[in-house]
């Protein structure tokens, strides 16, 4: 709504009165055909003023005729209407050699910085990154040196192989590469055991090279060796090696989900309303109050920044902030229902842990029934290796 009500002020509209006896029929028409109006204040019974844009106001005449209603213009404003009004003056010449002159300062300035490439690392660590080597929004970019903050960010962080910075206009796009962490490798001249990444209990152990030390059935933890990395003979007596092998396990994996059977839930009611504010830079003006008419809501929250062209962003902001009504509803479940909806939502934190879902061979449920909730415990038996290889420090 806003940004209509901005494209009118420039493109220019007028204040209209529309007077008769089907005022409602008008502007039913009206909105039939997606004429777009604003500030409606009814004086009468028969009289309603309201603004509407230039091109849409030529189309209100076959529609005034349709519904016998009179129409009448206040008033016309918008910058057309100011520009014919004072183009004759030297202050609209002035006005517009200074706007001028103001797109040409702001086009030495960066005002937006697009963060690209990243996945593990957040983007407000990268914009930090870059602020704390002088590189941030509202900097000017005449002898801007960014190769010399790239050099500077890679010794930094080990955890980034690539950074490019390019500068389109008054949009700065940062492109990250992030360095894949390689794992300690053991070379295979260096002594080493094969130890458990997981708890479970052994079911079959394969060792290549060293000794087995666990067997079928036993249960081991974290860290335990499973094949140590030595040999011992009759007549070589013990020497170490570097253990190979395989060792599989059954891993347990569980996950808990409680419901309580009397929830109270939030149900959206379809109603919104929108606030708008403008922010400058760092100086924000509010076009509207802050506090929403709805007494329960959730409110979702949206930037836009301005821009002329593709990467000829400016230094201003719309935010909206989005009031979306929503009432509370008693819900009440049975026993069976809740039970099921726990063990949805246990199952399916389960299936986002276990990736390969061929090795599940069990599956069980614990149900615990209290006198106001469920809660259920998922457990998923796995099949997995679970050996890695440490080095033997001596």
């Amino acid at each position: 709504m806003y940004f209509k009500i901005l494209l009118n002020i420039i493109l220019g509209y007028v204040t209209i009165e529309v007077e008769g006896y089907f005022i409602e029929r008008f502007m039913n028409y009206c909105n039939s055909q997606k004429i777009f109006l604003w500030n409606l204040k009814r004086t009468h019974s028969t009289k309603v003023i309201f603004n509407i844009g230039i091109k849409d106001f030529k189309k209100l005449k076959p529609i005034a005729k349709k519904t016998k209603c009179k129409v009448k213009m206040q008033k016309k404003k918008g910058i057309p209407f100011f520009m014919h009004k004072y183009k004759k003056r030297k202050i609209f010449v002035i006005s517009f050699l200074l706007i001028i002159l103001s797109i040409i300062a702001l086009s030495n300035f960066i005002w937006n910085i697009e963060i690209t490439g990243n996945e593990t690392i957040e983007k407000a660590e990268i914009l930090n990154l870059l602020k704390e080597n002088n590189f941030e929004i509202g900097k000017c970019k005449i002898g801007m040196k960014t190769n010399e903050i790239v050099q500077q960010i890679r010794l930094k962080r080990a955890d980034i192989a690539w950074i490019g910075i390019q500068i389109n206009g008054t949009n700065a796009i940062v492109k990250i590469v992030e360095a894949d962490v390689k794992p300690d490798i053991i070379k295979e001249d260096e002594y080493c055991n094969l130890v458990a990444t997981k708890d479970g209990m052994i079911t079959k152990v394969t060792a290549q090279n060293g000794t087995p030390v666990v067997k079928e059935g036993d249960i081991v933890t974290k860290g335990s060796i499973l094949v140590g990395g030595w040999l011992e003979g009759k007549y070589t007596g013990t020497r170490y090696v570097h253990a190979n092998g395989e060792v599989q396990a059954k891993v347990w994996y569980s996950q808990k989900a409680k419901i309580e059977l009397n929830q109270v839930q939030k149900a959206k009611t379809g109603q919104e309303e929108n606030k708008y504010s403008v922010k400058i830079n760092n100086f924000e003006i509010n076009l509207s109050k802050r506090v929403s008419k709805f007494k329960k809501y959730d409110t979702i929250e949206t930037t836009k920044k301005l821009k002329l062209f593709s990467n000829f962003y400016l230094p201003i902001e719309i935010h909206t902030k989005t009031f979306q009504e929503y009432e509370d509803r008693q819900i009440t479940y049975t026993q069976e229902e809740a039970k099921n909806i726990a063990i949805e939502e246990a199952t399916k934190k389960l299936d986002e842990m276990v990736q390969n879902k061929e090795a599940i061979v069990n599956k069980n449920v614990n149900v615990e029934n209290g006198a106001d909730y469920i809660e259920v415990e998922v457990i998923y038996e796995v099949l997995e290796n679970i050996e890695a290889k440490e080095k033997i420090v001596f």
